[in-house]
């Protein structure tokens, strides 16, 4: 599992904390790409290779939480890591039930961050290779011939 390929998506409307998050993710080794807005990283479209979202709550427009549910909405299964100076209990939970890798306040621990970046890369590497296997399998699925299906199914299921 290489956790250098993933790339870590930053998403704050502050330019200093962009570019102290970008240095902290590429002294991990890992790429970084950072957005001012939410509606920013929504341009840029769904990623095709590991990543996971460093995401503030507080954004100009759509904010934090918002994207959350837009990303849902759109089935783009990205781990998301939350990070604000202005949480609250009811916040975190609803940051978390929605999927949230962590939700982190500010000022937080930079190894803190780091090592939560490295859980959610490796949780979206798994992801990709059982999502690769499942489209494997069904391709192989499809090359079987009628009979060789039954025979599959009834193995299946246990009859």
């Amino acid at each position: 599992m290489n956790l250098n390929a993933g790339t870590v998506y930053l998403v704050d409307d502050d330019p200093s904390m962009c570019k102290a998050l970008v240095r902290l993710v590429e002294s991990q080794k890992l790429k970084a790409r950072a957005f001012a807005s939410a509606s920013d990283f929504l341009d840029h479209g769904a990623p095709n290779h590991p990543a996971c979202l460093v995401l503030d709550i507080q954004l100009p427009g759509l904010n934090g939480l918002d994207l959350q549910t837009e990303l849902a909405r759109q089935n783009i299964d990205l781990p998301i890591i939350f990070i604000t100076g202005h949480g609250d209990v009811r916040t975190s939970v609803r940051a978390m039930k929605q999927g949230a890798v962590d939700f982190l306040l500010k000022p937080f621990n930079p190894q803190d961050l780091a090592g939560v970046i490295h859980q959610a890369i490796a949780r979206d590497l798994r992801r990709q290779e059982i999502s690769s296997e499942r489209r494997e399998l069904e391709r192989r699925l499809q090359t079987l011939t009628p009979r060789e299906r039954e025979v599959f199914d009834r193995v299946i299921r246990g009859s």
